[in-house]
Parts: C-alpha cells; structure tokens; sequence
C-alpha cells in the first residue's frame, strides 16, 4: 500500500499522538548556557559510538563533513539519511507520529522547518560556544534551539559549450525570452527545501504572474537543488533557472563547462540550519557534533570544500570565489515561507503540471 504524503497540518498534527503540546508560537525560554567541547563531552558521546544525521545536504557533500568528524573523533560513526528536505519534513512527521526517533541531528535547507519543529517541542536546546561569541543574531535561535550551519544561493548558470556569455541570460526576465524555450532545467519545491525557499522569495518579489510565464517555456523538472548544475555539466540543458550555486561553483573549478549567474534582481538566498532533537538517541554525539560542526575551523572547511557560505565572521572565502557581499541577494523570511508552503506546492504543481 502507497504511503500518502503529509501535508504541513497534518504533520504538524502528528504531535498529539505524542502527547506533546503545540504552541501558538514558538517556544519562549532563556536560552541555556554556551557549551565547549571538553573531553568530558567527548568521552560521553564515544561511549555512545554513533550520530543519525538527517541532512538536506548533497550526498558528497554531508559524507566530507561526517567522514571529518569522524577522523577527529574516531569511534563515533556517522550514519547520514539524505532527502530533499521537504521529503526530511514529511519523513520526520510520519515517524514522531508512529512514535519513532531515530534521528539525533537534523540539518535543513528550509529554515520555516525549524519555527514547526520549535513549536511543536521537539527541538533540543544547546548553543554551541562560537555560535554564542560569534554568530549574529539573525543566524541563531534566541532559545538556543537551532543554528545557521551554511548559506547558499539559487542562482542562474548556462552551460558554457551551448550558450556564449554575451548571449548569457542576465536576469530572470531573460529566462522568459521564446529563445530560452525547451532549454532550461529547474528544481521542485515540494521536494527542496532550496527551492522551496527560493521559489518564495521569487513569488513574493516577482508575482506568480513571473512563474506563470516560466511554465510555459517548457522547462525540464528535477526534484533536488543538486540535481540542475548536474544535468547543466552534462549539456543535457543548456541554461539553469534554478538550483544551487555551490554546485556549479564546484563544477567548474572542476572544470566543467558550467558558469553560475545572478540575476539582476536579486538572488535568492538560502540559511541552512541544524538542530538536536529532544529525542535524540544519541544525545552527547548530538551535542558533540552540534558544537564541533560551528566552529571556525569547521566552518572554514566547509567552506573551503563545499562552495558555501559561513555566518561565522572568522570564515573567509577562498581566493577566486565572489564574497556574498559582492551579491546583490532576495531578502530571506523563514516565517513567511512555512504561511506559504502549502500554497506553493500546490500553485507550482498546477502550473508546471509536476
């Protein structure tokens, strides 16, 4: 029999099999005090030899930052689930529901993810020592339940071998030229939590009236963020209207014939946040990795390995990169993402007939 899939309600709804309060808003508490890695720490979560990673992460991507963790932490094993994280929402909700917790730590790339798992109590709190002496505001929750891990981008990119960089789109309108029809590849927001976010931002800047003449230029469908700068290397599409940037930064400095855009009116910005469940089986690996993943250093890994970018003011990125700064960047609202969500899948759904 086919599992059907949750809508936000209903997942949300899943909490009261388990006895546990859903508040009108998030939950309000002083944040609890900041935590290093001490070796009593460290011997604590040895002792429990293993992290659930539930990430939206591309694959290659989570397995550097684990098999990282696992080398400075030997005995601790990392075990990663990847989806996209609208498919992690819905996973995670269907198993609170069936009263099961495997997961420790949860990274997103739908922050309004956090503001329902917050709500509903099932978020740990635990404010690693960096995120307290370093990350602006913005980038951490006030209680503590939740920090920015990553930032990103869903820009534009061409392929370099089908498309001249004078010919190049330069902003979204462009992607509406006729001569762009049957070219493009795209994500899916019911299955990204990238997407998902950057489709927000997109309709809240630019009108559904923007997305509306997009469906009509007869654009590939994939499901993951990670998916387009791929099928974009492999010329199987010759322009890119949405995806990751960290992708094809790493495509080409592979060399690739990949180029990323952004576009003129903004690109939509994306804050990945990780959190510890309340739940989490492993709680001192959870601790652990949560306080071990913010600190400069392995923010400046990531970093250097992955494309991305860090809230931690240390990190900087590696020559020949564009600094964020250079950008001009959509606004994020995680808040007006979760009022949106529903609204969204079903809207794109209708209109890209996906």
């Amino acid at each position: 029999m086919s599992r059907r899939t949750l809508s936000r309600r209903e997942a949300i709804k899943g909490t009261a099999a388990l006895g546990l309060a859903l508040f009108a808003s998030p939950v309000k508490a002083a944040a609890p005090e900041p935590v290093a890695i001490t070796p009593q720490l460290i011997e604590a979560a040895k002792r429990e030899g293993k992290l659930v990673l539930y990430s939206a992460m591309d694959l290659p991507v989570g397995e550097k930052l684990g098999n990282a963790f696992q080398t400075q932490y030997p005995g601790i094993e990392v075990q990663i689930e990847r989806a996209g994280s609208e498919r992690l929402f819905q996973r995670i909700g269907q198993e609170f529901s069936s009263n099961i917790h495997a997961a420790d730590v949860i990274t997103t790339a739908d922050a309004s993810h956090i503001i329902s798992w917050k709500r509903s109590g099932w978020l740990a709190p635990f404010v690693p020592e960096d995120v307290a002496k370093y990350f602006p505001a913005d980038y951490r929750d006030a209680d503590g339940m939740s920090a920015t891990s990553r930032i990103w981008l869903s820009s534009m990119a061409y392929n370099t071998r089908l498309v001249k960089a004078s010919e190049a789109p330069a902003s979204f309108a462009d992607l509406l030229e006729p001569k762009w029809a049957g070219t493009m590849v795209k994500g899916h927001p019911a299955y990204s939590g990238t997407i998902m976010t950057a489709t927000f931002q997109i309709v809240r800047d630019l009108g559904w009236s923007y997305l509306e003449k997009l469906s009509r230029q007869r654009v590939m469908q994939v499901q993951s963020s990670t998916d387009p700068p791929k099928k974009l290397a492999l010329g199987e599409r010759a322009i890119m209207a949405d995806g990751n940037d960290y992708n094809v930064v790493l495509l080409k400095e592979a060399g690739q014939p990949v180029e990323p855009v952004y576009p003129a009116e903004g690109t939509p910005t994306i804050s990945g946040p990780t959190a510890i469940f309340a739940s989490a089986p492993h709680p001192n690996a959870a601790r652990l990795f949560q306080a071990w993943l913010h600190t400069r250093q392995t923010q400046q890994f990531f970093s250097d390995t992955t494309a991305q970018y860090s809230a931690h003011p240390q990190v900087i990125s590696r020559p020949g990169r564009r600094r964020i700064s250079e950008i001009k960047l959509m606004k994020e609202d995680a808040a007006g993402v979760e009022k949106m969500m529903d609204e969204i899948k079903t809207r794109y759904a209708r209109l890209f007939r996906v």
